[in-house]
């Protein structure tokens, strides 16, 4: 397949994805019988996100010209996360249009999916299948991208570290607040917090505010989520961690389906939203710019709220350009 065929069976995967015909709908129901976090309403999401952000004709050659494609083929190894519904496709995307051999491990947690579009792949463009493989191990690669915990980190450095490779870690979002926000944005703020359960490493799981900061308004529109709590893996950990807190007397606010606790850690439990406070908005954010931690910062002068879930195709994990580096591997057209 040459470069125009592999952009044109993406954009019929995206439309595929926007038909939401009865195929799609067995492979998410299934999806959500292996992975209780996978609801139908976030599978969704996440599919008409990539179909519109990562699958339409223009935006996808637009952001190829950017990049000199390979001349000589190498294989390389992805290993996927499975955190929310099709984390590991801009991963697959990049690998499949840089042309290279894809040897590809995915999440037991996000299996059902990725596999689903895989085969329609290759039902509708045969040749793919020379260039994709399924596998459990993954020996024998040129060159490796691993997405994973800082604990599987380690392993994938003993493991990939000799290679060319791109290592991830644990990453999460937070939001820089100044108390002039409106009802609309704070709406738009629960769509970071709250989508996917919390779950993806863009979902806003701090709060920085000014020392004066009124959490009444932003407690009440976050009201609307506590159909959450309908959700009993949501619930579990909303119960559990309501229960320590109330046990070892911690200092919370509690909305119903909120735990809102004052913590430096930028990284919260499903439930619990931490805030940290702070005396110079300038100064914290460039010391958030700087923090390895910190996938996306959602506020005024930063991304818009409601849009930390939203990526667009050159917004990379970690800050690293996966493209780029694919592009690198085996030389490249001039």
């Amino acid at each position: 397949m040459d470069t125009q065929q592999r952009i044109e069976a993406l954009v019929r995967l995206g439309d595929y994805l926007l038909e939401n015909g009865e195929a799609w709908q067995a492979a998410v129901q299934a999806a959500g019988r292996e992975n209780g976090w996978f609801t139908p309403e976030s599978v969704h999401t996440a599919a008409r996100h990539i179909a519109h952000a990562y699958l339409e004709k223009s935006k996808l050659e637009s952001w190829l010209a950017a990049y000199n494609l390979p001349e000589h083929m190498v294989t390389v190894g992805i290993v996927m996360a499975g955190n929310i519904p099709l984390v590991g496709f801009h991963d697959f995307l990049c690998g499949f249009l840089s042309g290279h051999r894809l040897r590809l491990k995915l999440s037991s947690k996000d299996r059902v999916l990725m596999t689903h579009l895989l085969r329609k792949l290759e039902e509708w463009e045969p040749d793919t299948k020379a260039q994709i493989e399924l596998a459990e191990m993954l020996k024998g690669c040129d060159a490796y991208i691993a997405t994973g915990s800082n604990n599987t980190a380690r392993y994938f450095e003993q493991y990939f570290g000799k290679y060319p490779s791109i290592i991830r870690r644990n990453r999460t979002s937070i939001a820089i607040l100044d108390g002039a926000e409106t009802e609309e944005e704070l709406r738009a703020l629960g769509e970071d917090v709250f989508s996917y359960f919390g779950l993806g490493c863009r979902n806003v799981t701090q709060l920085c505010v000014p020392e004066d900061y009124d959490f009444s308004p932003l407690l009440g529109v976050f009201e609307a989520w506590k159909w959450l709590t309908d959700h009993n893996k949501y619930r579990n950990n909303y119960d559990y961690h309501l229960a320590l807190f109330l046990l070892n007397r911690v200092p919370h606010l509690d909305n119903g389906c909120t735990l809102l606790t004052q913590n430096d850690l930028p990284f919260s439990a499903v439930s619990v939203l931490h805030f940290r406070r702070y005396d110079e908005r300038m100064a914290l954010m460039e010391e958030m710019r700087r923090s390895a931690d910190i996938q996306a910062i959602i506020g005024h002068d930063a991304l818009p709220f409601g849009t930390a879930q939203q990526p667009v195709l050159g917004d990379y994990a970690d800050g690293v350009d996966t493209m780029r580096f694919l592009c690198s591997l085996g030389g490249a057209h001039q």
